[in-house]
């Protein structure tokens, strides 16, 4: 059965330079500086796919997210993990990625190092149970009405903010 706390990630320093490769739940349980990728999913309306986070996540369960993606794998690209984390999130497979641009970002124990993409795609979705509940297209502007009023995981609304700006 898999196990994502198992998952051998790629631990980073403040500066974005490889330190170890360590199971993630060494990395959640100490804070380490990480990676992840973040993928923008755009309809031809120009709507981001918005996600519902399962509330067995172990990071900001339950919240809403603007972004699919994860952490990188040890030995893995910022690309192939995208690649990678679109195809189990959300079922996505064979589109054009655009890189948009790096970010460190910390919060409380989250310290990661993103690399943030952004496709189209119009769906239909195939949602990985254990990670999006479920999901749906909105506008950008909606979206940012509806943080004020819900749950939102903060890496993710300040990626957004950054795209807008």
């Amino acid at each position: 059965m898999y196990n994502p706390a198992e998952e051998i990630v790629q631990i980073v320093d403040r500066k974005n330079r490889e330190v170890e490769a360590l199971p993630r739940q060494i990395m959640r349980a100490q804070g380490l500086i990480h990676r992840a990728c973040y993928i923008l999913v755009f309809n031809d309306q120009d709507e981001l796919y918005l996600q519902k986070r399962t509330a067995t996540k172990d990071l900001y369960p339950s919240c809403w997210d603007v972004a699919a993606g994860g952490v990188v794998l040890a030995g893995e690209s910022y690309e192939e993990s995208a690649e990678r984390e679109l195809e189990e999130e959300l079922g996505v497979f064979g589109v054009s990625l655009t890189p948009l641009f790096d970010q460190y970002f910390e919060e409380d124990d989250n310290r990661v190092w993103g690399r943030i993409f952004s496709c189209i795609h119009n769906g239909p979705f195939q949602l990985q149970e254990e990670e999006v509940a479920y999901g749906c297209f909105m506008s950008v502007s909606d979206i940012f009405a509806l943080s004020k009023k819900e749950d939102f995981t903060p890496d993710g609304i300040d990626i957004l903010v950054k795209v807008t700006n």
